[in-house]
């Protein structure tokens, strides 16, 4: 989408990091809406940002913890599209999991849950390795030639 020429553009950069945040929030709040939406009375931003709601001692919070696993890797999809270099995905999901990382900090106080850590850790690693076998399976298909020759 963004690929071009192997210059460093900042403003390229920059909008890939706000488009991959912007699509990651909107496939989570799908996520969210579809697994804890049909179990809490009214969703909210407390389920995005707050640490306290990734907890294993409740079946709401296990649908907290499977939605933000599979945007995890939903995300890895948006990146093949998006980032499309196999070398640029862990830091992309490297930023993208710190930006949110300072977004939860704002909103909910210091993460002070181990589930937390370990639900985002594991995340960050899924995003980014997934990320990088799609971007490399994509640059290691042939390149077909064919249509450049012409028919004898």
């Amino acid at each position: 989408m963004f690929y071009g020429a192997m210059v460093w553009d900042p403003w390229l950069i920059v909008s890939q990091i706000i488009c991959l945040q912007c699509l990651y929030y909107l496939t989570l709040g799908i996520l969210m809406s579809i697994l804890v939406g049909t179990r809490v009375s009214r969703m909210s931003l407390v389920y995005f940002f707050d640490y306290s709601t990734l907890t294993t001692s409740t079946v709401t919070g296990w649908c907290v913890i499977v939605a933000f696993l599979l945007s995890s890797l939903a995300g890895a999809g948006i990146m093949l599209h998006l980032v499309e270099r196999a070398k640029k995905c862990l830091d992309f999901s490297a930023t993208l999991y710190i930006i949110h990382f300072f977004i939860c900090l704002v909103y909910g106080g210091w993460p002070s849950s181990i589930t937390w850590w370990i639900v985002n850790g594991t995340c960050l690693g899924l995003m980014a390795l997934l990320g990088e076998w799609l971007c490399i399976k994509r640059e290691m298909r042939e390149i077909p030639i064919s249509r450049l020759r012409s028919n004898v």
